[in-house]
């Protein structure tokens, strides 16, 4: 029997791999025949010969075609090559073949070494496959199933996690794994490892998907030795080791996996498992973004944002955001809501950056809920809405987001969009305070101190502003620093008192450096310096400190670390009088003995009550 005969003997027999109508349907028979053994040896090599032939005689066959970028793919016949496998795919797809279209929303979603993610392409070609009805992927089909082809049964078994032309079944995926990986095919090793990592359509199982994940990666499949790495960076199925993660993500890398390739920039950025370097962090999302994985775009965008291991562009930052946004990456629609809210690199766009926050919201970002709570709680690109403001935080809130559970904690506080609710403020500040929120923490400590929606536990308070104060909360800082003052809750301790003040006032807070100069006026926990009491009192008073304007213009009317100046005091009674000062009014009108002198304060009726 000759070999077309032969061909022809075995297509009838199988009744499975009825070719669509073509120029040359003999070559792209007498391919499939050597590529699964049909009436001849299998020969791959002589398989992918006759699809270069059916592929580009009389105008083309696009099901040769999409065969032909199955063998470059998966490295049959011929070297793999993932750039002409996509060449093949698109030439096929855009004559509508199903397995190319298939296989192209695959590379499109997942990306592979040198090809471009873009998972909004990557949906398009998946509709084109549904358009096709039930028999689309025919070809995978028969390819595992009559012929248990290793790399098809890999293929199908994508297709039933991912939904591709079946109906989705995740038991019916890992069937198909099972007996891709049995055969020994790396990319069914690695993809068996991922079900058992994630209890995907099996038990999960860590440690047998470490064993698939290593073994996959050492038969030179990327994406696995990206796996094997994040289970050493995590501990899962084997011991935390983050010097060997970097080892394999770096391997990984160097083979051009972007999943891999962005893994090691957040290690160097962080210094985990290899010292610290932000540059290096930034070369890597590099590589990785423009391979197009939307977690680099973004993490690219919020380097250049912030001028981290690059310098500052705050723009090409808001670029990047926006590639990955265009993906339906939901932290980079967040960020890029957040630039347009406040025009960082963007122009200033409140309603465009509400629309980005709704984007990332819908997908269940917890930061993107609470930043679109605060638009409508503070009507930043739409109108004021308290109730719904209240109940994104608490979407937010219910994600563990620490924010947000501060901010539906102060609503409970305050009436805003529910009713008052000391009980339930303290429960979701708390939250906040327990997973590390510096501002939660202040605010709890507060809650303590005063008794708001608990009992009042003056050394709770101390725990929780100390807690805080670690963090550098200004706020806490000096809450601490006036209960060591007063001895309130701990030893009176005017030296730490000081000390803490100082830290708070160093940051500008107001009320901070107005305490740090009674101490230093008056000589507690310090020597005393008069001098130095006024420049505080000064910064804190240009910050609109009534207390420091008052004490400020006592300094001056009688000279405490400066000349007397009855000008200056007149001055700073004045101002602290304007903000309603009684003592100030008081002390004004003795001061000033000639009525010319007196401002348009008293034309005013402001210190009438001192009069």
């Amino acid at each position: 029997m000759d070999a077309d005969a032969g061909c022809a003997a075995a297509a009838a027999a199988a009744g499975q791999l009825a070719d669509p109508p073509a120029s040359d349907p003999d070559w792209y028979a007498l391919a499939n025949d050597y590529l699964f053994g049909r009436g001849v040896d299998v020969d791959e090599r002589m398989a992918v010969k006759y699809l270069n032939l059916a592929a580009f005689k009389f105008g083309g066959h696009p099901q040769a075609q999409a065969v032909l970028g199955f063998c470059y793919e998966f490295g049959l016949g011929v070297l793999q090559d993932f750039k002409e496998s996509e060449r093949f795919y698109v030439m096929a797809a855009e004559a509508s073949n199903a397995l190319a279209c298939a296989r192209l929303s695959f590379l499109r979603k997942y990306g592979r070494p040198g090809i471009r993610i873009d998972r909004v392409e990557a949906e398009l070609w998946v509709k084109r496959v549904q358009d096709q009805g039930p028999d689309a992927i025919f070809w995978l089909r028969d390819a595992a199933d009559v012929y248990n082809h290793p790399a098809a049964n890999y293929a199908l078994g994508v297709c039933y996690h991912d939904g591709i032309g079946v109906v989705r079944q995740p038991e019916r995926a890992v069937y198909y794994y099972q007996r891709s990986a049995a055969a020994g095919q790396p990319r069914g090793l690695g993809i068996l490892g991922y079900c058992y990592g994630e209890g995907y359509g099996i038990a999960k199982d860590e440690a047998k998907a470490f064993d698939y994940y290593h073994r996959a990666a050492h038969r030179g499949e990327s994406v696995s030795m990206y796996n094997v790495a994040h289970c050493y960076e995590e501990g899962l199925g084997v011991p935390k080791d983050l010097v060997k993660a970097v080892f394999w993500y770096h391997k990984s890398a160097e083979y051009g996996n972007c999943y891999a390739q962005n893994s090691l920039g957040y290690m160097y950025e962080e210094g985990l498992g290899v010292e610290r370097n932000e540059k290096i962090a930034v070369e890597w999302y590099k590589l990785s973004a423009q391979q197009g994985y939307p977690w680099a775009q973004c993490n690219l965008g919020f380097c250049l944002q912030n001028g981290i291991g690059v310098e500052k562009n705050e723009a090409m930052g808001s670029y990047w955001y926006h590639k990955a946004a265009l993906q339906g990456h939901s932290r980079a629609q967040h960020n890029l809501g957040h630039a347009y809210q406040y025009g960082i690199g963007v122009p200033k766009d409140e309603k465009l950056a509400v629309e980005w926050y709704q984007r990332s919201a819908s997908a269940g970002n917890a930061f993107a809920l609470h930043s679109l709570g605060y638009c409508y709680q503070y009507g930043i690109g739409v109108d004021v809405d308290e109730v719904a403001a209240a109940k994104l935080y608490l979407e937010s809130a219910k994600l563990g987001h620490g924010p947000a559970q501060l901010s539906l904690g102060c609503c409970y506080r305050n009436g805003i969009g529910v009713e008052v609710n000391e009980t339930e403020a303290f429960h979701w500040i708390r939250l906040a305070a327990a997973g590390g929120n510096e501002l939660a923490q202040n605010t709890l400590g507060h809650l303590y101190e005063d008794g708001i929606g608990t009992d009042r536990d003056i050394h709770q308070a101390v725990h929780w502003y100390t807690l805080s104060a670690k963090q550098g909360n200004v706020w806490a800082l000096t809450n601490l620093a006036i209960l060591y003052s007063d001895g309130n809750g701990v030893e009176q301790d005017e030296e730490e008192a000081l000390r803490l003040f100082r830290l708070a006032a160093q940051q500008n807070h107001p009320r901070a450096q107005a305490r740090l100069a009674d101490l230093l006026l008056a000589g507690r926990g310090c020597t005393a310096d008069p001098a130095e009491a006024i420049q505080w009192y000064l910064k804190a008073a240009d910050q609109g400190s009534v207390g420091a304007m008052t004490a400020l213009a006592r300094c001056y009317e009688e000279g405490l670390g400066c000349e007397m100046d009855t000008e200056s005091a007149i001055h700073w009674y004045e101002k602290a009088a304007m903000w309603g000062d009684q003592a100030s009014s008081e002390r004004l009108v003795h001061l000033v003995a000639n009525a010319a002198l007196l401002t348009s304060i008293f034309s005013h009726g402001h210190a009438a009550s001192a009069a």
